[in-house]
């Protein structure tokens, strides 16, 4: 197996437009000859971050709570995508808090200069950021970007590529548009394949 391809999805649609995007760039990983799983932040059982910051000296968080899988997996992933609609020229509250959960990724790094990620890991990371909006105005994807790169960054997954996709209130349903699907999953596939080489 060229490695582990993660898909965070971060919107509260299990089976939407966002989720369809990410199965079609998992498809592609998977065909790349990947292993892939999804982490759907909306059925995790995790309380926001309360700033404890018990992982300022330890390596987890003092929350015991599905996060705690979350980490590991985050951890020992070979790539990572992040699939999140826009929502108020941002991301969906229950992803933002998952990020904010990931705390423990920057003060290991930033803090303790000690990161989570191994180093021969580090090298072959890479984060694919996959975000749709309702609205066609040109601002829309600015929020969100800047934070699936901050997140990218903290969790030592360089953001290496995007697919946005908006004017979603007038396509409704993506699967009626196949150019989408299929740049979803070529995008997942060269992710894979990065891997591989």
């Amino acid at each position: 197996m060229a490695g582990t391809v993660i898909g965070i999805l971060g919107s509260p649609l299990p089976e939407g437009n966002t989720a369809i995007l990410l199965q079609q760039a998992l498809k592609g990983a998977a065909d790349a000859g990947c292993t892939t799983e999804t982490i759907s932040v909306n059925t995790l059982d995790f309380q926001p971050c309360m700033e404890m910051m018990f992982c300022r000296e330890h390596e987890t968080c003092i929350m015991d709570d599905d996060m705690q899988q979350a980490y590991l997996k985050i951890r020992d992933a070979d790539s990572i995508i992040v699939a999140t609609p826009v929502m108020t020229m941002g991301i969906p509250g229950r992803l933002k808090s998952f990020i904010d959960r990931c705390q423990v990724f920057f003060m290991a790094k930033y803090v303790r200069n000690q990161p989570l990620v191994a180093p021969e890991k580090k090298k072959v990371r890479r984060g694919l950021f996959i975000c749709i909006s309702g609205m066609k105005i040109p601002e829309v994807f600015v929020g969100a970007k800047l934070t699936a790169k901050a997140f990218f960054d903290i969790i030592d997954c360089p953001f290496h590529d995007e697919l946005l996709i908006s004017d979603m209130d007038t396509i409704h349903d993506i699967r009626t548009r196949k150019d989408l699907l299929d740049a979803a999953y070529a995008k997942g596939k060269a992710l894979g394949e990065a891997l591989g080489k």
